[in-house]
C-alpha cells in the first residue's frame, strides 16, 4: 500500500495511496493509524510491515501489509519505491500493489512513465547473481500483481507493460552480462550471447573471428587482443522495424550503436594495481548495453535502423602482449602510438567507429564505454558522462538519461587539447593524459568521419559498491534503459543536422 506525505492544513501528515478504504475494511485494521504510530513520513522508500496472520475471508492467503514510502510520486520516486518494495518482498510468492497508480503533485492521475518506473524499479532492486552451489540465498518475489482501480493510471494496457517489462528486462540483462565472471566470459562467449539475442528478437548476426578480423585490417582489436589463449570477437546486430521491407528500410533514418567490449581488462603490460584489477569482468559494461538494447528495440516499438556493433577482447598479458610504444593501424588506415596499453578500450572503439562510418552509412553513431577514471573523479559514481557534435542529440540522450533512471551530464568537446593527441611516429597517442575524458573522446572523434555523434564515457556508474535505489552492489550494466527509453520515441532523431540537412 503505498503512503505518500499529506497536504497541508487540516490534512493528515501522511496519506493513504489507492485501494486503501477496501484493504482497510478487508483486514479490519486501521493503516492509517498503524503508518503514524510507527513514524511514517511518505518519504521514498519507507517500509513498515503489518502482519495479517489469518488472512481475510476474501483472501485467505494474505498474511502481509507493506506500507510503502512514494514521497511526491514523481516517476524517480515511483521507480525508487519500487525498488525499495522489491526487496522487501524477496521470497514471497505472490504480492499485489498499487504503488504505480499513485499521481503526482500537481496531477489528476498518473500515467505510463509512472509505470515503465515502477517496472523497472521493481525488477532491478531485487537483481542478485551467484554461482553458489546450493543455489541462489534469495529469490525476487515470483509474481507481482498491478491492481489499480479504474481509471488511476492512464494508459496502463497490456502494451505499456509489455515494454516497461522489456525496458526493465534489457537493464537485467545489461547488468547480468557485466557480472559473469570472466573465467566463462570470454569474446567468443560474448558472441554466442549475441547469436542467442538475435535468435530470440529475430535480428541479422555477423561475427568477426581473428582471422576475418586480420584479413579485413581491424588492427586496434587485433593488437588488445593478442596477448589473450582467447581470440577477438567483432560482432554486427542489426534490426529493422516489423513490417518494412528492405527497400523501405533503406530510406529509414540509420542509428549505430559502438559498446566496448573488453571482457576482461589486466591493463596489458601497463598492467593494473592488483585492487585495480578486481572489477575488470565489467569493462565490457557498454557492449552488454548493446546487446541488451538491441534485443529490445522491437517491444519498445523503435522506428529507425538500428545496428549494433561490440569490438570484443581480454587485454591479457604474455609473450605476445602489445608493448609500450608500438603502433597499431586501425580499420581504413589510421594509426595509433600506444604509449599505455591501459588505454585499450579507444583503440577497439575507433576500429568499430571507423568501419561504421565509413561502410553502414548510418545517420547518428553512438559509442558507449567504461572508458575514462577521469569520468569518475568528475561525477562521482551515480551519473554517466557523455560528449555530442549536435545540441539535439545530445538533448534527446540527457531527456532519455533522465527519464529512464540513468542520468548523464553533458561534457565539452574542447579542441584546445587535441594538441595533446600528437605523436612523433603515429597519427596520435592513446595516451594523451588530461583531462582524460576529453582527450578521449577527441581521439575517438578522429574515428567518426563528421557524423552526429554520442560517445557516453560510463566509466563513473560502471560499478556500484553500495546499494541505492534500483542499484544492487555489483556491476551496473547501465545504458540499456537508456539507449532504449531514446530509441523508442516515434522520432528519436527529431532536430538533428545530418548531411542531408547541411
Amino acid at each position: 500500500m503505498p503512503v505518500v506525505p499529506g497536504g497541508s492544513g487540516d490534512e493528515p501528515g501522511i496519506l493513504l495511496g489507492p485501494g486503501a478504504a477496501d484493504l482497510i475494511e478487508s483486514i479490519g485494521v486501521d493503516l492509517l493509524d498503524v503508518a503514524e504510530l510507527r513514524g511514517m513520513t511518505g518519504a521514498v522508500g519507507e517500509i513498515v510491515e503489518v502482519p495479517v496472520p489469518l488472512g481475510t475471508d476474501v483472501n485467505p492467503s494474505l498474511r502481509l501489509v507493506l506500507l510503502v514510502g512514494v514521497g511526491e510520486a514523481r516517476p524517480v520516486d515511483v521507480r525508487r519505491a519500487g525498488a525499495a518494495f522489491a526487496r522487501a518482498v524477496r521470497d514471497r510468492v505472490a504480492v499485489a500493489t498499487s504503488i504505480p497508480a499513485v499521481a503526482p503533485d500537481g496531477e489528476p492521475v498518473a500515467d505510463g512513465a509512472a509505470l515503465d518506473a515502477f517496472v523497472a524499479g521493481t525488477m532491478l532492486g531485487a537483481f542478485e547473481f551467484h554461482w553458489r552451489s546450493t543455489g541462489p540465498e534469495r529469490h525476487p518475489a515470483r509474481r507481482i500483481v498491478i491492481a489499480t482501480p479504474p481509471g488511476s493510471l492512464v494508459g496502463a494496457d497490456h502494451a505499456a507493460l509489455e515494454r516497461a517489462v522489456a525496458i526493465g528486462g534489457a537493464g537485467w540483462r545489461s547488468r547480468m552480462l557485466a557480472t559473469v565472471p570472466s573465467n566463462l566470459k570470454n569474446p567468443a562467449w560474448l558472441a554466442t550471447q549475441a547469436e542467442q539475442v538475435a535468435a530470440e528478437a529475430g535480428l541479422d548476426v555477423r561475427i568477426w573471428d581473428e582471422t576475418d578480423l586480420e584479413r579485413e585490417g581491424f588492427g586496434g582489436i587485433l593488437g588488445v587482443g593478442r596477448a589473450s589463449a582467447t581470440p577477438p570477437r567483432l560482432i554486427r546486430l542489426d534490426y529493422t522495424p516489423p513490417g518494412v521491407g528492405a527497400r523501405a528500410a533503406k530510406k529509414l533514418p540509420h542509428v549505430v550503436l559502438v559498446g566496448k567490449g573488453i571482457t576482461f581488462d589486466t591493463g596489458g603490460l601497463s598492467i593494473k594495481p592488483g585492487p585495480s584489477m578486481v572489477s575488470m569482468k565489467r569493462d565490457m559494461t557498454g557492449g552488454a548495453a548493446v546487446l541488451a538494447t538491441m534485443g529490445a528495440l522491437a517491444d519498445v516499438g523503435c522506428q529507425v535502423r538500428v545496428t549494433g556493433l561490440v569490438p570484443a577482447a581480454e587485454n591479457a598479458i604474455s609473450g605476445s602482449a602489445i608493448r609500450p610504444g608500438d603502433v597499431v593501424r586501425h580499420w581504413g588506415g589510421r594509426t595509433s602510438e600506444v604509449n599505455n596499453t591501459d588505454a585499450e578500450g579507444r583503440l577497439v572503439l575507433a576500429d568499430a567507429l571507423a568501419y561504421a562510418a565509413a561502410e553502414l552509412d548510418p545517420t547518428v553513431l553512438v559509442d558507449i564505454a567504461t572508458l575514462t577514471g577521469g569520468m569518475k573523479i568528475a561525477l562521482g559514481q551515480q551519473m554517466g558522462g557523455y560528449f555530442a557534435t549536435d545540441d539535439a542529440l545530445a538533448a534527446a540522450i540527457r531527456d532519455a538519461g533522465e527519464r529512464s533512471g540513468e542520468p548523464v551530464w553533458r561534457f565539452p568537446l574542447y579542441a584546445g587539447y587535441e594538441d595533446r593527441l600528437a605523436s612523433k611516429v603515429a597519427d596520435a597517442d592513446n595516451s594523451p593524459g588530461t583531462p582524460q575524458a576529453i582527450t578521449a573522446a577527441l581521439f575517438l572523434q578522429h574515428f567518426t568521419g563528421g557524423l552526429p555523434w554520442v560517445h557516453l564515457d560510463i566509466a563513473s556508474v560502471g560499478d556500484v559498491e553500495k546499494e541505492l535505489h534500483e542499484w544492487t552492489v555489483g556491476p551496473s550494466g547501465f545504458g540499456a534503459r537508456l539507449l532504449l527509453t531514446w530509441l523508442g520515441q516515434p522520432d528519436p532523431l527529431a532536430g538533428i543536422t545530418t548531411e542531408e540537412k547541411r
